[in-house]
């Protein structure tokens, strides 16, 4: 597709359908794959924020150096590649707007959202399990989890992210606000930790770095350190974020990440539990899924938002229950 704000704001729709009827694995090249006018810093920023909570996510079309997270920090848009319908040779064409280049502000906001998606790969890997085992898709439309709410079922501008974070992509130029309807139940802000109730619509106020993000209370989200690449070793425990008003069950999906040997259950299933009136956490494996691999033993940082309240624990494979 070429680039436009218009685009992007299909580009959302386009992509529950697929993932509801089609595949569960779908993605857009960020930008656009054919450049025009209006592939500004801005407008890429805005998609590469979106596609972070896509679940393919590349940066790939023609004009390569615009694709890339420091593409646009400089008066070079490299080598143009153009086609038979397309052939950005200047301001004045079709092309990328040289206006737009030399733009400071957008290498640091992908990289936030860059950083933002490995951090919840844990998250992120659990959901592909989801959608291999269950069908569930990794982008889901709000009716799939509220059906009776029928506002929820008309929306397609916003969408659930897994069953605990919506995601409220921002596709309007120069965009200083955003309605965000929030489902029934209790939401707090990702970015801010204000909690809102929901069955309303909420103006959030927005810059060039804030896509709106809110997480349901009864969330119980896996956080990992950043990662330069997927197999990066970390040392800092993984941080299971809590958001408390309502109580929660998650289970974490993992394998070794690289062979085929989950197909034979060679992973683990660690389950947490939280029950909110006893400000508790229970950590166990989950029985519920067959595993032929040991619980490895392992540091969490157990946070409850928003007030960020937090207590490390040393999980090795048996029950546990950490008390708030």
């Amino acid at each position: 597709t070429e680039s436009s704000w218009k685009t992007l704001e299909a580009q959302i729709a386009v992509g529950l359908n697929y993932s509801l009827s089609i595949s569960p694995f779908w993605g857009s090249d960020i930008g656009g794959f054919y450049p025009t006018r209006e592939l500004t810093g801005e407008l890429y920023a805005r998609w590469f924020q979106f596609a972070a909570f896509t679940p393919s996510f590349r940066a790939h079309g023609r004009t390569w150096w615009m694709r890339l997270p420091w593409g646009w920090g400089s008066s070079d848009m490299g080598p143009r590649e153009g086609n038979a319908t397309n052939t950005p040779n200047s301001a004045d064409e079709r092309g990328i707007q040289l206006s737009s280049l030399n733009n400071p502000a957008i290498e640091p906001v992908v990289k936030r959202y860059d950083e933002l998606r490995y951090q919840l790969l844990p998250y992120n890997y659990t959901l592909a399990w989801q959608a291999r085992t269950t069908g569930l898709p990794l982008m889901r439309p709000l009716w799939l989890h509220y059906p009776t709410d029928a506002k929820a079922r008309g929306l397609g501008s916003e969408y659930l992210w897994g069953r605990d974070l919506l995601i409220a992509p921002v596709f309007q130029q120069g965009a200083t606000t955003r309605n965000v309807y929030l489902p029934p139940g209790t939401w707090y802000d990702w970015w801010t930790g204000a909690r809102q109730n929901g069955s309303d619509t909420v103006t959030r106020a927005v810059d060039l770095a804030t896509m709106p993000i809110f997480a349901r209370a009864g969330a119980i989200v896996p956080f990992d350190p950043v990662r330069q690449y997927t197999a990066q070793p970390v040392t800092a425990p993984t941080e299971i974020r809590i958001y408390p008003g309502a109580d929660g069950d998650y289970t974490l999906y993992d394998d070794d990440g690289t062979s085929q040997a989950y197909l034979a259950g060679v992973a683990t299933y660690t389950r947490f539990i939280w029950d909110d009136r006893a400000r508790a956490l229970t950590i166990e494996p989950d029985s519920r899924w067959r595993s032929t691999a040991a619980a490895a033993a392992r540091e969490f940082s157990v946070i409850v938002e928003p007030n960020g309240r937090h207590q490390s624990v040393h999980y090795a494979g048996a029950r546990i229950r950490v008390a708030f």
